[in-house]
């Protein structure tokens, strides 16, 4: 299927979304060792998760003629207070949605977003197989980099999931240069409106 860019409607979630989006998120969770979640969340844990994320993160679907196609969102890195300059990133798909360029859209309306909130490290935590299977492939890599992240580090048979162990690496993208005395990170439901109209979000 071929889909023009300027179909695709770059939106903030609601928790309202949250039944489509688990849609989403569930097969990655049954089917592939992407999620290292044994069970799918509820329609009610799912609807917590994307109101809890959007108490200070941004929380995206990307949307066309009335269709959720993916989401992304980021979240905090670890969670205590020296790191809040750093923020690591989400991202899922439609499984028949993928390489349209829908996911480089959705990350690159995070990271204007996360600068706006003077985030300056994004960070992603990623499933990494030594050999490629039907579970777990590199293609969360490949886009990552494709998207200008580096790795940074490796965790070796960090994961358990389909009686097969898989590693954990983590990759980073740098926003912008580091100031001397950063500023204090904006919620998002405080950012600008007419900022976030700009970015047509």
């Amino acid at each position: 299927m071929i889909m023009k860019h300027d179909s695709i409607r770059i939106r903030a979630a609601s928790p309202d979304d949250a039944s489509e989006l688990l849609k989403i998120y569930a097969p990655y969770v049954e089917q592939t060792a992407i999620s290292f979640e044994y069970h799918v969340p509820g329609p009610e844990e799912f609807r917590r998760r994307i109101q809890n994320t959007l108490k200070k993160y941004p929380f995206l679907t990307a949307e066309s003629n009335g269709e959720l196609l993916g989401y992304a969102n980021t979240g905090p890195f670890v969670g205590r207070a020296a790191y809040d300059w750093s923020a690591e990133t989400t991202i899922y798909l439609k499984e028949d949605r993928k390489h349209m360029g829908i996911g480089k859209k959705l990350y690159q309306a995070l990271e204007e977003i996360s600068k706006a909130q003077n985030i300056y490290n994004l960070n992603a935590c990623i499933g990494y197989p030594d050999q490629e299977d039907e579970y777990l492939t590199k293609n969360s890599v490949r886009f990552h980099e494709h998207c200008g992240y580096t790795l940074v580090g490796k965790f070796h048979n960090s994961g358990y999931k389909f009686g097969r162990w898989y590693h954990m690496v983590w990759m980073e993208k740098i926003l912008a240069p580091h100031p001397g005395k950063p500023m204090a990170v904006v919620p998002f439901p405080e950012l600008d409106p007419e900022l976030l109209r700009l970015l047509g979000i």
